[in-house]
C-alpha cells in the first residue's frame, strides 16, 4: 500500500501586505520594496509555490548577491516547500564553468534552485541553461543592484530582452520569465525618478510597496529611532601624538624605492632580455609604474600600514594606533620569517627585505592600565561608550535585552575599536564584544595589509552563532553585516563612520528592527556628514511617495530605447553558438580568456595568464631611467588599443591579438582584444561548443550506455552484464548431421579418432600441447584434420560408448551411464577387440543375470575379477571401496598373509571410510573393486582432459580470429600468441594475459600519443594529454571491447582436475547434486582448467538456456589491451597500429609514417616561414652531448624551450615533445624488460623497474651529468715575463643550455646543480655498480621537474625528427646512460623496491599501522616513522623548501628498513617484490 505523501510543513499566517504583494506579483513582474524584517522571503516563498503548480515543466530561479545569503535563503526555502531545492555557487561547485553534467542534473532533478548571478549568468553564456526553455520564474534578492555591470543586469541584457514577452499572443514555449525583486532600498541616492527608471527598466519591473495594508504594516515594521552622537576632532595644534606610529613612519622616510628587490629584478630582467621585444616592453613598463607609484609590495603595504595606523590615531586616539602599530609588526614579522607559510604568496625576497626594514622599527607594547587607556582616545571614543552605555541602560529598564552593532567602514578600525571596548574600565566588564570582517579568503591575495585578518581569533560563524544565543551583546562589524547575513534584529545600531550611500544607510538602519529600537549615526562637529544624512532622509520619503503613488502603474512601460548600458562601445558585439545557444560577450570575453588559460596545465616558475599590453603605453620607454622621472606624467585620456599575449604552452600559429587604438578607455580595449583572442580560440577548435575549455569534448565515451555499465571509471569497480562466453565445442546449426574428424596422435600411443560437431584445427607437434607428469618425459601430441562423417555412421555409435569408458573410470561419480551426447568423441584408430574388450563383456553378462550384484558400471569385486581372470597384472584403477573414494593405480597382487595386528588393522579400516590413506596401501579384494580399463585407456584417462582444454582454448582463439579479426591484418597473430592474449588470470593457466597487457598499455599510450600530436597541432599538452587518458581509459575499452564482443571470447573459467568431467551438448539443473569424492589417482591428469564445471542429477535433459556473468570493467579493457600487445609482438607497430585502429577509440587514425610526416611537414613549413630565425649557439652543444645532429633544428628548439623564455615568440615550449618523449621513453623501456632474457618479468616486476629509470628524480640526475668538454685556450705570462697559451677546457652541461628568461628558473638550475656536485659521485656509485637503487639519495637532489621535462622532449624531438627511429632513440639513450643502468638493474638483479613501499608491505604484512610523521621547526624539517603509535626512528636535516619533506621522509623509511632488518638474510624480498607487484 502506498502512503500519502507527507504533509507540506505550515507556511506561517500570511499578513494582509504580504498576501497584496503576493497577488500583484502574480500577475506582473514587480520589484517589492519592505524594509528588512518585513517577511519579503516569505513572499517569495508563496510565489515559488504557486509557480510550482502552475509550470510544472520549468524550474524557478532565486538569485542572491553572496553565498552566505544563497545558503540562508536556500534553508528557508526548504523549510516551506516539499519540493528539490537546489543550491549551487562558486563555493560548492568549483567546476561550475566547465561541467555540462551539473546544469543537466539541476534542470532535471530540481523544482527551485538558489545560487548567485554569477553562476547562473555563466551557465547561459555557455549554453548549458536555455532561460526562455527551462526557467518559468526569476527571484532577484537584494534587487537594487540590479545596475551598470552587475551579473543582474548582465542576465537581463544579454539573454532577458532577447526573448519574446509572455502574453496571450504568444503561443511558443519560449517566453521571458517572470520577475519578481525584493529590496529594501530600491536606489543608491541621487535622482529618486532617474534611479527608479534604471533599476525598473533593467529588470523589466515595477517597484511596489502595500497601499491597501500600510497600516498593517506599520505594526511589524519598527522603524527604528534615529538619533546622533556629536564628538570633536583632535585640534590641530594638539593633534594626538603615536611613539609607535612615528618610528614606523621615521623608518619608512628612508626608504628608497630603488632597493627594493621587486624593482632590482625587473631591472635584472631588461638587461637579459632583448631590446624591443614584447616582453622588453612590457617589464620597462611595469618597473616604471612600480618606481612612479612605489607599488611594490613593501613600500605600497608599508604605506598602507602607516596610512591605516595614522587614521586609527586621528579617530581612536594614540593608545588605538599604538596598539595597531605594536600588533601588525608583531604578525608581520611572524610572517616575513623565510621558514614560514603564514602568507603563502609572499616570496622569499619579499620576505627578506620587508622583515629588514621591520627590524629597524623600535615599537613597545601598550599598556593595558586604565589610565593609560583612557588618558590617549579620542572624544569620538568617549562619545561612542556614553552613548553604548545610555543606550544599554535604557534597554534594561524597559526589561528588554541589550544587542547592538557598530559599523565601521575599515577593518583596521574594527579590530583597534574592538580592542579599545574590549579594554576600557568602563566598558569591559559590560560588553561581550565580537567582530566581523567578512569570509574572504586573504590567503592568496598579495597584499601586506591582508596580515590582519589572522589578528581575528574567531570565525565569522562562531561570533554570530554567539550574538544569536546572547553569549555576546556587542558587535564590531564592517559593511558585511549590512546585508547577506543573518542577524538577530538589533535594540541599537551605530554608525561608527556615517554611511557612504543611501542603500548603505537603509540596510544598515534595516539590523535596527525591534520594537523601540535605535539608529545613531555619529557626527563630527563642523562636519558635512550631517547634511548628507538629511539629504538621504529627503530621497527616502520621496522614493516612498513614488513606490506607492499608484498612477505609476498605468504609466509605467519599458521602452527598449531605456535599456542603455553604461558604455555603449562595449555592448555591441557579440557571438552566439547555434548549436548550444552559447554567448561570448564583450562583457565575458577577459573573464573567459583568464580561465582559458587558467586550466592549461601549469609548468615550473610558469605564469599563464593572458598578458594585456595597452596603447599607448603608459609610460615613454626607458621612464625609469630618466634622471626627471619623479616629475608627474602629462595625463592620457584616450583613445586607447591593446593588446593580448597568451602563454607559449599554446602552439597556436598566433598568440598576440591586438585592437587598434579607438577605445574610449583601457578596459574597453581589453575587452576587445580579449574578445578577438576568445573568438580565435574557438574558430582553432581549442573551445567546444558551450564555449569552454574541450574538456567535454575531449571524452566523447561517458554516454549514458557507459555510465549504465561502470560504477567508477577511476576505480576500475564498473561491472557491465555481458552474455556468457562463446563454446567453441557447440555444434555448427547449418550442418546438424555432420560431424567432423580428426586423428590425434599422443606420443607412446595409439592413435585416436576425434570427432566433433564443431570445426576442428590441425596442429602439429609445435603447436600441439606439451604434456608434462611427474617423472615421465614430456609427451607431445599432434592432430590431423580428416575429414567429415555423417551422423549415422557406425563409428559414431562406437565412439560413444568408448568415450564414456575411458572417461567413466576417474570420473563416474560426475558422469551418468546413460548419457552419451558428449561433446566430442574418441574411438582407437585401429579399433579391434582386446583382453580388456572380453573383460567388460563378462561384466556385462554378470550385470544382465545378476543386476543387484553387479551394480557398478565398468567396475567388478577385485576378489571375483582375480577368481575369473587368474589374477592378471595389468589391472590400472583400483577403488578402496566399491563404488565409493578415489581410484588407486594398481602395483600387484599380494600372496603372502601380513602380519596379524596388520591384518586386523586393514580388516577393520575396509569397512569404514577411513580418512586420508598413505601413498602406499593394501586391498582386501573382496571390498576393492577393479576398474577395467586398460593401461592404455588409462593414459588416455590421464591425458585427454588436458588435451580437450589445450583444443578448447586453440578453438576459442581460432573462432575470435575467424568471426571478428577475419577481414583485418591482426588475423596473422598466431594462435600460441593469440591465445595467451584471452586467457584471465582468473583461469589459472600458467600463461595468461598479463605481461602482454602491461606491453600492449605502452604500446597503445604511445601510438596514440603520435595520433594525436598530429592530429591536433594546435592542442596543448594539457588537452593532448587529457584526450590520451579517455581515450585509453578502461571504460573506453571496456565499451570498445563489448560494442566488439570480444568479451564473449575471453577465456575465464578454471579447469580443476578433482571435478572435471566430459562436456556434453545438454545440460541438467541440479536438484539434488551429490556430493563429490575426492578422485585423485596416484598420478593426476594435467593440471590445466576444464572447460566447464557442470553439475549432473536425474532430472529431464533441456536445452542450455543463455545466461549472464560479470566480468569487472578492468578484464575487458585487459583484453583489448593484450591484443594489441600481441599484436605488437608478432608485427611490431605496423600490426600494433592495425589493432589499435580496429577497436577506434574514437579518433581518426592514419598510420604511423603518415603521422610522422605530417609532424615532420608541419616543421617544414615553420621552418620555412623562420628564415630569419638566428639558432642559439647552445644547439650544437647539445648535438654532441646526444650523439646526434638533427635535420630540423626548429625541432630542438622547442624541446630547449621553457615557457618562460621571452625572446621570438614563434617557438613554442617543450610541452608537446615533453607529451611524445614520455611515451617513447616508456615504449622501449618496456620492450626491453618484456623481453630480458631468462627473466620473464611479472607486470608488477616491469613496473617496478620501469619507474626506477623513467622516474623524474633519475631522469633530472641524467639531464644534471650529462656534458661535453668544450676545447679553448687562453693566453698567460709564464715565469720568463713573456706569454704562453695554456689549455683553458670549459664543462658545458645540458641544463645550462635551457631557453628561458626566469629568475627562479636560474636560482632553481644552480641550487640543484649544487646539491648534484654534493651527491654525485654517491649517486653514480649506487646506480651502476650497488645492489640498491639510491631512491633517498636522488630525492636529495630536489631537482624541479623541468629537469626530467628537458629529457623528455629530447627524446620526443629526436623521434620525431629521425622519422620515428626507435633504434636511433635507443642509441641516444645508450649514451645519455639510461640503458645501461637499466641493463645494470635486470642483470644484477638490483633492489629497485622504493623504501616507503617497503616498509608499508611489512606493516601490512604483520597487521601493523605505519606512518610518518613531518614536522617543521624553523630551519630544521624532521619525520618520524610511528609503528603502532611508536616512534621508531627520527630523521631531521635542514628546510630547504618542501621538497625537503619528500626528502626526509624517504631517509626515515630507509633508516627504518635498516632498524627492522628487511634486508637481512631471512626477509623473503621476492615475496615483498611480489605483493608490491600485486599491489
Amino acid at each position: 500500500m502506498v502512503g500519502d505523501p507527507s504533509p507540506e510543513p505550515p507556511v506561517p499566517i500570511t499578513r494582509g501586505y504580504q498576501q497584496e504583494m503576493l497577488d500583484e506579483s502574480l500577475h506582473k513582474n514587480i520589484i517589492i520594496a519592505l524594509d528588512t524584517g518585513s517577511g519579503k522571503t516569505l513572499i517569495a516563498v508563496l510565489r515559488l509555490r504557486h509557480e510550482m503548480e502552475r509550470e510544472p515543466t520549468k524550474i524557478a530561479w532565486f538569485f542572491a548577491p553572496t553565498v552566505a545569503l544563497c545558503e540562508q535563503q536556500k534553508g528557508v526555502i526548504s523549510s516551506y516547500l516539499q519540493v528539490s531545492v537546489g543550491i549551487v555557487s562558486g563555493a560548492n561547485e568549483p567546476d561550475q564553468w566547465k561541467n555540462a553534467a551539473l546544469w543537466e542534473r539541476v534542470l532535471r532533478t530540481h523544482r527551485i534552485m538558489v545560487s548567485t548571478p554569477q553562476v547562473f549568468l555563466d551557465a547561459l553564456r555557455h549554453g548549458y541553461i536555455s532561460l526562455g526553455k527551462d526557467i518559468s520564474l526569476l527571484v532577484f534578492d537584494e534587487a537594487h543592484h540590479a545596475v551598470d555591470n552587475h551579473p543582474y543586469n548582465r542576465i537581463m541584457m544579454e539573454f532577458y530582452f532577447n526573448l519574446p514577452p509572455r502574453n496571450e499572443n504568444n503561443v511558443s514555449n519560449i517566453v521571458r520569465p517572470m520577475i519578481l525583486g525584493l529590496t529594501a532600498s530600491p536606489i543608491y541616492g541621487g535622482n529618486v525618478v532617474k534611479a527608479f527608471q534604471t533599476i525598473e527598466s533593467n529588470l523589466d519591473s515595477t517597484i511596489h510597496a502595500p497601499r491597501r495594508h500600510r497600516s498593517e504594516l506599520a505594526q511589524y515594521v519598527h522603524r527604528p529611532i534615529f538619533k546622533h552622537v556629536m564628538y570633536y576632532p583632535p585640534d590641530d595644534s594638539t593633534s594626538f601624538f603615536s611613539t609607535n606610529l612615528t618610528s614606523l613612519s621615521a623608518i619608512i622616510k628612508t626608504l628608497d624605492i630603488e632597493n627594493d628587490p621587486s624593482v632590482i629584478s625587473l631591472r635584472s630582467q631588461l638587461q637579459r632580455m632583448g631590446h624591443g621585444s614584447s616582453d622588453y616592453k612590457r617589464v620597462d613598463q611595469k618597473l616604471s609604474k612600480v618606481i612612479q607609484k612605489e607599488s611594490s609590495f613593501t613600500h605600497k603595504g608599508l604605506r598602507d600600514f602607516e596610512r591605516a595606523a595614522m587614521d586609527i590615531c586621528h579617530d581612536l586616539g594614540p593608545w588605538a594606533a599604538d596598539w595597531f602599530v605594536w600588533k601588525v609588526l608583531e604578525r608581520a614579522k611572524e610572517a616575513a620569517n623565510p621558514y614560514n607559510n603564514i602568507m603563502v604568496t609572499w616570496k622569499s625576497s619579499e620576505k627578506v627585505y620587508l622583515s629588514s626594514i621591520l627590524d629597524q622599527v623600535v615599537v613597545s607594547p601598550v599598556s593595558y592600565y586604565a589610565d593609560d587607556i583612557q588618558d590617549d582616545l579620542s572624544d569620538k571614543i568617549r562619545a561612542l561608550i556614553e552613548c553604548l552605555l545610555l543606550e544599554k541602560a535604557e534597554a534594561e529598564s524597559l526589561n528588554d535585552t541589550y544587542s547592538c552593532i557598530i559599523f565601521v567602514q575599515r577593518r583596521d578600525a574594527v579590530l583597534a575599536l574592538a580592542e579599545v571596548l574590549k579594554h576600557h574600565p568602563l566598558t569591559k566588564d559590560i560588553f561581550r564584544i565580537g567582530t566581523l570582517l567578512g569570509t574572504s579568503d586573504s590567503s592568496h591575495r598579495h597584499s601586506m595589509m591582508d596580515i590582519t585578518r589572522s589578528l581575528v581569533r574567531e570565525s565569522q560563524d562562531d561570533t554570530l552563532s554567539d550574538f544569536k544565543e546572547g553569549e555576546k551583546n556587542l558587535i564590531v562589524s564592517t559593511a558585511v553585516a549590512e546585508e547577506g547575513i543573518d542577524i538577530q534584529a538589533c535594540g541599537s545600531v551605530i554608525r561608527w563612520d556615517p554611511p557612504p550611500n543611501m542603500a548603505s544607510w537603509a540596510q544598515s538602519r534595516g539590523r535596527a528592527r525591534k520594537r523601540r529600537s535605535t539608529f545613531t549615526v555619529m557626527f563630527e562637529e563642523g562636519g558635512k556628514q550631517h547634511a548628507d544624512v538629511a539629504k538621504w532622509e529627503i530621497l527616502e520619503r520621496q522614493m516612498v511617495e513614488l513606490y506607492n503613488d499608484p498612477s505609476r502603474d498605468a504609466s509605467f512601460v519599458v521602452d527598449d530605447e531605456m535599456i542603455v548600458a553604461e558604455d555603449e562601445e562595449d555592448d555591441d558585439m557579440e557571438f552566439r553558438v547555434e548549436s548550444t545557444g552559447a554567448l561570448l560577450t564583450l562583457h565575458s570575453a577577459v573573464s573567459h580568456l583568464t580561465h582559458f588559460c587558467a586550466v592549461i596545465p601549469n609548468s615550473s616558475h610558469v605564469d599563464n595568464r593572458p598578458l594585456y599590453d595597452i596603447d599607448p603605453p603608459e609610460f615613454p620607454e626607458g621612464w625609469h631611467a630618466f634622471d626627471a622621472h619623479y616629475k608627474p606624467l602629462t595625463p592620457y585620456t584616450g583613445p586607447y588599443g591593446s593588446k593580448v599575449t597568451l602563454p607559449r604552452t599554446l602552439p597556436l600559429p598566433e598568440r598576440q591579438f591586438t585592437v587598434d587604438r579607438i577605445y574610449k578607455n583601457v578596459i574597453s580595449a581589453h575587452r576587445h582584444s580579449a574578445y578577438k583572442a576568445y573568438l580565435s580560440l574557438y574558430e582553432a577548435g581549442l573551445l567546444n561548443e558551450s564555449l569552454l575549455p574541450i574538456t567535454s569534448v575531449v571524452e566523447p565515451e561517458l554516454e549514458e550506455e557507459v555510465k549504465a555499465m561502470l560504477a567508477d571509471v577511476e576505480k576500475r569497480a564498473g561491472f557491465a552484464k555481458v552474455s556468457i562466453s562463446i563454446d567453441p565445442w557447440a555444434a555448427d546449426d547449418t550442418a546438424a548431421d555432420i560431424w567432423q574428424c580428426s586423428e590425434l596422435h599422443i606420443d607412446g600411443l595409439s592413435p585416436l579418432l576425434l570427432f566433433a560437431r564443431s570445426e576442428h584445427i590441425a596442429l602439429d607437434t609445435n603447436e600441439g600441447p606439451m604434456l608434462y607428469r611427474p617423472g615421465v618425459r614430456p609427451v607431445k601430441t599432434s592432430i590431423r584434420h580428416l575429414g567429415t562423417v555423417n551422423a549415422n555412421d557406425k563409428n559414431i555409435a562406437k565412439a560413444r560408448e568408448y568415450t564414456r569408458s575411458i572417461f567413466w573410470g576417474l570420473n563416474n561419480t560426475r558422469m551418468e551411464w546413460d548419457d552419451l551426447d558428449f561433446v566430442y568423441l574418441f574411438l582407437p584408430v585401429n579399433n579391434v577387440d582386446t583382453e580388456w574388450d572380453v573383460r567388460r563383456s563378462w561384466l556385462v553378462n554378470q550385470a544382465a543375470a545378476a543386476p543387484s550384484s553387479y551394480q557398478h558400471r565398468l567396475m567388478v569385486r577385485a576378489d571375483e575379477f582375480g577368481h575369473r581372470f587368474g589374477y592378471p597384472a595389468d589391472l590400472t584403477f583400483i577403488q578402496r571401496h566399491m563404488g565409493f573414494g578415489r581410484p588407486f593405480k594398481f602395483i600387484g597382487w599380494r600372496y603372502e598373509p601380513l602380519p596379524a595386528e596388520e591384518e586386523d588393522e586393514l580388516r577393520e579400516c575396509a569397512t569404514v571410510m577411513a580418512k586420508e590413506p598413505p601413498p602406499l596401501i593394501h586391498l582386501i579384494p573382496q571390498y576393492s573393486g577393479v576398474v577395467l580399463l586398460s593401461p592404455e585407456e588409462a593414459e588416455y584417462s590421464f591425458l585427454l582432459p588436458s588435451i580437450l582444454r589445450y583444443l578448447f582454448m586453440a578453438m576459442t582463439t581460432h573462432s575470435l580470429r575467424k568471426n571478428l579479426f577475419d577481414s583485418n591484418p591482426i588475423s596473422e597473430i598466431p594462435i600460441s600468441l593469440l591465445t595467451v592474449a584471452i586467457t584471465a588470470p582468473s583461469s589459472g593457466e600458467r600463461l595468461n594475459y598479463q605481461r602482454m597487457e602491461t606491453l600492449g598499455d605502452t604500446v597503445l599510450k604511445f601510438i596514440v600519443g603520435v595520433q594525436l600530436l598530429a592530429e591536433y597541432p594546435l592542442w596543448h599538452e594539457g588537452y593532448l594529454t587529457r584526450r590520451k587518458d579517455h581515450a585509453v581509459s578502461n571504460v573506453r575499452l571496456a565499451k570498445e571491447d563489448i560494442s566488439r564482443g570480444v568479451y564473449r571470447w575471453i577465456i575465464r573459467d578454471v579447469m580443476l582436475g578433482k571435478k572435471w568431467k566430459p562436456r556434453y551438448f545438454t545440460i541438467k539443473e541440479a536438484a539434488n547434486p551429490p556430493l563429490s569424492p575426492v578422485v585423485q589417482p596416484t598420478d593426476q591428469p594435467m593440471q590445466q582448467h576444464e572447460d566447464k564445471v557442470e553439475d549432473t542429477n536425474t532430472t529431464p535433459k533441456k536445452k542450455k538456456s543463455k545466461k549472464s556473468q560479470q566480468l569487472s570493467t578492468k578484464v575487458l579493457a585487459d583484453v583489448v589491451e593484450s591484443i594489441i600487445g600481441a599484436a605488437y609482438l608478432h608485427g611490431s607497430f605496423d600490426l600494433g597500429y592495425e589493432c589499435i585502429k580496429f577497436f577506434d577509440l574514437g579518433l581518426k587514425w592514419e598510420p604511423l609514417p603518415t603521422r610522422i610526416s605530417q609532424l615532420l611537414s608541419r616543421v617544414d613549413s615553420l621552418t620555412a616561414q623562420a628564415e630569419d630565425l638566428n639558432f642559439p649557439a647552445q644547439l650544437a652543444d647539445v648535438e654532441r652531448m646526444l650523439g646526434y645532429t638533427f635535420q630540423r633544428k626548429l625541432l630542438l628548439i622547442e624541446a630547449l624551450t621553457h615557457a618562460s623564455y621571452q625572446q621570438d615568440s614563434r617557438a613554442s615550449s617543450y610541452e608537446r615533445m615533453e607529451f611524445l618523449g614520455d611515451s617513447v621513453l616508456d615504449m622501449i623501456v618496456t620492450h626491453y624488460l618484456y623481453h630480458a632474457p631468462g627473466k620473464n618479468y611479472s607486470p608488477g616486476h616491469m613496473h617496478l623497474r620501469k619507474s626506477a629509470v623513467v622516474n623524474a628524480h633519475i631522469l633530472a640526475y641524467i639531464c644534471l651529468k650529462t656534458r661535453i668538454t668544450v676545447d679553448a685556450v687562453m693566453p698567460h705570462p709564464n715565469a720568463d715575463g713573456g706569454i704562453e697559451v695554456t689549455n683553458d677546457a670549459q664543462e658545458i652541461y645540458l641544463w645550462k643550455c635551457l631557453l628561458h628568461s626566469s629568475p627562479k628558473v636560474l636560482e632553481d638550475q644552480l641550487n640543484t646543480f649544487t646539491r648534484f656536485r654534493k651527491r654525485k659521485d654517491e649517486i653514480e656509485e649506487s646506480l651502476m655498480s650497488g645492489p640498491i637503487f639510491p631512491w633517498a639519495a636522488l630525492t636529495r637532489l630536489q631537482a624541479p621537474k623541468f629537469f626530467s621535462d628537458m629529457v623528455e622532449s629530447i627524446i620526443g624531438a629526436i623521434f620525431i625528427d629521425s622519422n620515428g627511429s626507435i633504434p636511433l632513440v635507443r642509441s641516444v639513450l645508450e649514451r645519455l646512460g639510461v640503458m645501461p643502468l637499466l641493463e645494470h638493474i635486470v642483470r644484477d638483479d638490483v633492489d629497485v623496491l622504493h623504501p616507503v613501499s617497503r616498509l608499508s608491505m611489512w606493516a601490512a604484512k604483520r597487521d601493523k599501522t605505519i606512518q610518518y610523521v613531518i614536522d617543521r621547526s624553523g630551519s630544521k624539517v624532521s619525520c618520524a616513522v610511528v609503528v603502532d603509535d611508536k616512534e621508531e626512528v627520527k630523521v631531521t636535516d635542514e628546510w630547504r623548501g618542501k621538497p625537503s619533506e619528500e626528502e626526509v621522509k624517504y631517509a626515515a623509511a630507509e633508516q627504518a628498513i635498516k632498524m627492522f632488518k628487511l634486508r637481512d638474510v631471512g626477509v623473503n624480498y621476492e615475496l615483498l617484490k611480489k605483493e608490491g607487484a600485486e599491489t
